[in-house]
């Protein structure tokens, strides 16, 4: 159960990492949604809640009742996950911490962008697709091959509802409920 658990926070959340290299912040935001992770023929669900702020993070993983499974945090001072049944893992960063888990990384640092429909300051692009409007629907960055989806509602369309993320046979699907901006704290 520990090791799902870390496994599933691990490909989560992909914005945890303290900010390092090049990697600008994103501003604060609040998200609510679903994910769905899997490599290695193995799969995960569950609800998030992704609380970013400047200079650090924190999730949570949810059951469908509202459970938490797994707390995780991060800041310059390192991340660290909690599980339900109170084991405690602890590493540099988050993106140590999903090292440390399962063996490989992930775009930890990445994500904070990508999850608002934007690329990654300062790391090449490839393969940049954008819809009419000018909103990226793919894109290749990192590694990472990324799609995205966005509501109808017109009022919101400028964030994505749905991201779609791929390398080396690991699949990330992150549905956005909610989101919350916030501001800088």
């Amino acid at each position: 159960m520990r090791a799902v658990l870390a496994a599933a926070a691990a490909l989560l959340f992909a914005g945890c990492a303290p900010l390092s290299g090049s990697i600008a912040p994103s501003s604060p935001f609040d998200l609510l949604g679903r994910v769905l992770a899997g490599a290695d023929g193995r799969a995960f669900s569950a609800g998030f809640r992704w609380r970013h702020e400047m200079q650090s993070n924190e999730i949570w993983l949810m059951s469908p009742t509202g459970t938490t499974l797994a707390h995780i945090s991060s800041d310059a001072a390192g991340a660290t996950l909690i599980t339900a049944d109170q084991q405690e893992y602890r590493a540099f960063s988050a993106e140590g911490l999903t090292r440390q888990a399962l063996g490989w990384a992930l775009p930890l640092a990445q994500l904070q962008h990508w999850v608002r429909g934007e690329t990654v300051p300062d790391v090449a692009a490839d393969a940049v697709e954008r819809d009419a409007g000018g909103r990226l629907v793919r894109l290749e960055q990192a590694g990472w091959s990324l799609r995205f989806a966005y509501p109808e509602v017109p009022a919101r369309s400028a964030l994505p509802r749905r991201l779609d993320l791929e390398r080396a046979g690991q699949r990330i699907r992150m549905v956005i409920d909610d989101w919350r901006e916030q501001a800088a704290q």
